[in-house]
Formats: C-alpha cells, structure tokens, sequence
C-alpha cells in the first residue's frame, strides 16, 4: 500500500473515531507497527493529530462561526472566488450548492445566468436564488431540500437530506469546505455538513471546491473528500504564498486564483 494510501486512510479513521488505536491501524491497514509510527510521525509533524499511550487523537479544530459571522469575514476575497466559480457553470446544467458564505455570494453571481437546476440544502442560497427573477433571465429551478433545519448554518442536515441528495445527479458540485489541504483533501468541523458535501460530491460528474486563503493547508474534524477527487479548486490571490499551494496544485486536477 503506498504511503499516501495509509495517511489518508488513517486521516479517515480520525475523521470517524476522533481516537483511535495503535493495534486499530496495524489491523486496518495491514501492515506493520514500525510502518504504522512512520506514518503517525509524519502526520504529527503535519499538524494533523497527536499522540497519545497506546494510540492517536485528533488535533482539536475549532468550531466554525455562525453563518451570520462568516458572512462579514474576507468577503471581497470571497465574492472574487464567487464571481470566478460562476464563470465555471452554463446554462442547463444542474447544479448542487451547500451551505457557506462564500456559496450564498455564488448564489447572487448566477442570478445573471440563463436557467438552471440547482439543488441545494442553503435556505439563504434558495432565497437569493428565487428573491430577484427578472424578464430578461430565465429563472432557475430551485429545489431546497429537506431535513433538519439548522439555525447557525441556516441550512438542512441529516438523513433525509443525504438521501435525497442520492436521488439526483448533478454536472457540478459546487462546495464550500472549512479546510483543504494537499494530504487530507477537503473536510468540515461539522459532521452533518461533512455528510451533506460527501453525498453531493460522489453524485456530481465536476467537484468545484471554493475555499479563501484561510482555508488552505487546513485540515478540519471530518474529512469528506480526497484531494485527487477534486477537479476545480478555486482560492484567492492571498493563497499564492502558501507553502500547501505548490502541492494542492500538484494533486487536485486544476487550481485557480481569483
């Protein structure tokens, strides 16, 4: 198994389990305990977790802010990664869109685009998406879907979101992690936001990731893709210098600047 194979996976039972045994990973992975403390050695040094007897615990990651919060944070770094996501999409495509400020920017971008079907668990990225259908454009079709309505992220969660998600498919899916990082790939701090970006991202021909330069090199609780799945990620200029940079645009298909 190559190395990089055994770090994500391992990246994936902290994802889960949040702490996990040495004997865990050797019986996991299937190799032996020497290899095993390479690979734990490598991803402390990364930031990515920390020993403990007799095993390994997730790094603690703070939480995100309220939705309400973030939308006042970088948000002309935000609206440049929204404007060049928009430029990505064409008319008649279908779309997934999850839940973030940087997406609900996006939303307002594709109110000037000929129709489209976009599938999405935001409230406020329908809302916007409804709130202004002009003569001039085709208004999109908007289906919000269902589930557990949470106050913060104002977004739906939970099973019944997950499952509809599986009943489409969508050309993109555009998403909003907490962190992107060349050796874990995207994550959330939020288990349900994580569950809802995975779904939209295994049922989308085109994974578009939209992350500002705070998220670059970061790696949050729960990692939901790869950084080989991702086709498109599209960052900020302040990115530029980030010692991740070099790499994520080594494992993901295309990186760009906004």
């Amino acid at each position: 198994m190559l190395e990089e194979t055994r770090l994500h996976r391992i990246r994936l039972l902290l994802s889960s389990l949040n702490r996990v045994s040495t004997d865990h990973i050797i019986q996991h992975l299937g190799v032996s305990r020497e290899t095993v403390r390479r690979d734990v050695l490598k991803l402390e040094a990364q930031g990515v977790l920390r020993r403990v007897h007799g095993g390994i615990v997730a790094t603690d990651v703070e939480p995100e802010p309220p939705l309400s919060v973030r939308n006042t944070v970088r948000e002309q770094e935000k609206r440049a990664i929204a404007q060049l996501a928009a430029q990505q999409v064409k008319a008649g495509q279908t779309l997934f869109i999850d839940a973030g400020s940087t997406t609900t920017l996006l939303a307002a971008e594709l109110l000037v685009l000929p129709g489209m079907t976009i599938i999405t668990n935001s409230l406020n990225v329908a809302l916007t998406l409804t709130g202004a259908e002009t003569d001039e454009h085709a208004p999109h079709e908007v289906i919000l879907l269902g589930g557990h309505m949470g106050a913060a992220a104002q977004a739906t969660s939970g099973a019944l979101t997950v499952t509809e998600i599986q009943r489409y498919r969508a050309d993109i899916a555009l998403l909003s992690p907490v962190g992107i990082a060349s050796q874990s790939g995207a994550s959330s701090f939020s288990h349900h936001e994580a569950a809802i970006a995975g779904a939209m991202s295994r049922n989308a021909r085109q994974r578009i990731m939209l992350a500002d330069h705070s998220k670059i090199g970061v790696t949050s609780r729960v990692i939901y893709a790869a950084p080989t799945d991702i086709d498109l990620l599209i960052t900020d200029s302040g990115s530029s210098s980030h010692a991740d940079l070099p790499a994520l645009q080594a494992v993901c298909a295309h990186v760009l600047l906004a």
